[in-house]
Formats: C-alpha cells, sequence, structure tokens
C-alpha cells in the first residue's frame, strides 16, 4: 500500500515528518510504503540528516504550504500546489491509499470532503479519535468537524462510529452513547433530546443512552457521540489533564523504585501521542488527522491508524454497512 504523508503539516516540518516516516517503515511490514508530499529541496535536505533512510520513501513536490490564518474553504483555489491539496489528489486518482496530515484540520477536512467526497448516506464527516479510559480505549465522534449539527447528524455519527469500532477497534456489539448533561431521557438541549429518541430507535444500534462527561473514563461505553464543538473542548481538556497527570506523576512519585510502578504502562495510556492521529469518517477514502504539534512517535503511530484503515477496507466496509443502517431522522427533528 502507498501512504501519503504531508511533510509539511507540523510546527517543526519536515524534520518531525521524517522522523516518524522512518520509524515507521522500521515497523512495518515491507507491503507499506510512504510518499512525503511537500517542497522536495527541503524535504530531502531533512532525508540527507539521516544516515539510513528506507527505500520505501519518495518524495513528491508541492511547493505551496498552507499556514494557519489560511481560509480552508479556499485552500483549493489559492493554494493548488500545496501539500495538502497535492496530497489527497494523490489518493483521489488512486495513486496513494491514504493520507495522513498534521496541517490545517480545516484545510484538510475540507480538501477531504471536495477530493474524497461524502459517502452515500453522510451528510457530514465526522473526526473520530480514541481516549483513554480505566477499560479499553473509545471512540469520540465528532472530535471537531461539525461545530452546528441537527439531530440526524449525530445519529450518522453513532453509525459511523458504531462501524469504526466493530472493523477497527474489534469491538463485536458496540455500546454507543450520547453524551450529555445527565443520564434521564429528555436531558439537555432539543438537539440530545431529538438525537436520543432517534438513537433510541435504531434496532442496528447498541444505544445504551446518555452519558455524562465524568462516566466517559469509567470506560462504560464503545463510542461517545456529540457535536463537534462539545467534542473538540472535550478532546482538549482530555489531553490536558492527561498531561498535567503525566507530570505529577513524574515529579512526585519519581523517587520510587522502577518497580513500584509500571510507569511505562501509564505513561503510554495518557500519551495521546500513541494514537497518534484521528481518521475522518465518512469520506471516500482513508484521511487521518494529527495535531500541530505531534511529535515524531505520533506521526508513526498516525501511519499505523492509516495502514490499518487500508487493511481493514474500512471505507468499503463502511459503504456497505451504511447502505444497510444508516436513514434519515424523522421528520421534524431535522
Amino acid at each position: 500500500m502507498r501512504i501519503v504523508l504531508d511533510a509539511m503539516g507540523t510546527d517543526d516540518a519536515p524534520r518531525i515528518e521524517v522522523a516518524g516516516a522512518i520509524e515507521a517503515l522500521r515497523e512495518h511490514e515491507s507491503d507499506v510504503e510512504l510518499i512525503l508530499v511537500g517542497d522536495r529541496e527541503v524535504i530531502d535536505a531533512e532525508l540527507a540528516r539521516h544516515e539510513v533512510v528506507p527505500n520505501r520513501i519518495s518524495v513528491h513536490h508541492a511547493p505551496d504550504r498552507v499556514q494557519a490564518d489560511d481560509s480552508p474553504a479556499s485552500v483549493i483555489r489559492t493554494k493548488p500546489n500545496s501539500s495538502i491539496v497535492v496530497g489527497l489528489e494523490l489518493q483521489r486518482k488512486r495513486d496513494a491509499d491514504a493520507f495522513v496530515s498534521a496541517g490545517s484540520t480545516g484545510a484538510v477536512m475540507a480538501t477531504s470532503l471536495f477530493k474524497l467526497r461524502p459517502l452515500p448516506g453522510v451528510d457530514r464527516p465526522a473526526i473520530g479519535t480514541l481516549l483513554p479510559t480505566a477499560e479499553e480505549q473509545c471512540l469520540l465522534v465528532d472530535a471537531g468537524a461539525n461545530v452546528d449539527c441537527k439531530p440526524q447528524h449525530l445519529v450518522q455519527f453513532a453509525h459511523l462510529g458504531n462501524i469504526y469500532a466493530r472493523e477497527i477497534m474489534g469491538r463485536t456489539k458496540p455500546r454507543i452513547a450520547l453524551l450529555n448533561i445527565g443520564k434521564e431521557r429528555g436531558k439537555g438541549d432539543e438537539l440530545s433530546a431529538a438525537a436520543y429518541e432517534v438513537l433510541n430507535s435504531e434496532d442496528s444500534l447498541n444505544f445504551v443512552g446518555n452519558l455524562e462527561g465524568r462516566d466517559i473514563i469509567e470506560g462504560v461505553c464503545d463510542v461517545v457521540v456529540c457535536d463537534g464543538f462539545v467534542g473538540n473542548v472535550l478532546l482538549k481538556f482530555y489531553e490536558s489533564v492527561a498531561q498535567f497527570i503525566v507530570g505529577l506523576i513524574k515529579t512526585e512519585l519519581g523517587a520510587l523504585t522502577e518497580n513500584s510502578l509500571d510507569f511505562d504502562r501509564i505513561f503510554r495510556i495518557l500519551d495521546y501521542s500513541e494514537t497518534g492521529g484521528a481518521p475522518l469518517l465518512g469520506v471516500g477514502g482513508v484521511s487521518v488527522i494529527c495535531h500541530g504539534g505531534s511529535s515524531a512517535k505520533a506521526i508513526r503511530n498516525a501511519i499505523r491508524v492509516a495502514a490499518q484503515a487500508v487493511r481493514s477496507d474500512m471505507v468499503v466496509q463502511t459503504a456497505n454497512r451504511l447502505s444497510r443502517s444508516i436513514s434519515n431522522a424523522p421528520e421534524g427533528v431535522s
């Protein structure tokens, strides 16, 4: 398989991307090839700094770079030679199987929608990201793609999350919960109350009801559904708390012997770079979005997420299941 890596996305590009790419190819089987997209001269110079570069890395020139203040909706028109636009065009033309970027989230989403198109039955593709819990990881959908939603969008997010949890996370009967301010039926705003009624009537979903934010960490569900505004706030708070806890442990418990606690395991659970990237669910291709401040380890793991999605034929599986399961919200709730 061929995976495109936007080499100009992180805050320290392309150093981070090149290091992450090399780490990824050391881990993956020989079926993975990486195409680094960006300024060829800059990328080649960074590759030259490494003593050993796998021969499964190639460079595709894209001279333009999307900046944080560029309008996501206009990037395709104003920067057609940017690494994001060129990289996703490679996937659209089937010259690549997946795309990974730590560049502008808005630009990656907008360009993915334009180049890869939403799958039939999907009005709003959503970002799905994994959160650590006391049990197994749970999937948060939507983590930031859609700020303003209607009930049917939340229902579609639930279906997208359900499919991802089954096909990628290996959950046989994913528990789907709606993030709300209370567990009781009828709680929350009009959006949440209306979405609850539709989700509760969906026979194809294992809907377990409303879930309060404090319950997520207990691991009582496999998929948490919410709009992108709430999801993004939750995600960033979750990450900041995890970083705080890791720092606290290192400071306060550093004097303990190594055998006193499994520090490595604790740090891995709380470290968001272990997840690497979040897939954009509901588009006709594999598009994985990373933090601008990603480390080489995060890029390596984002490539792993992309490779796993390709190996599992995630797009085809999603399209097939959507055609059987997604239904529009009833009249009066849209």
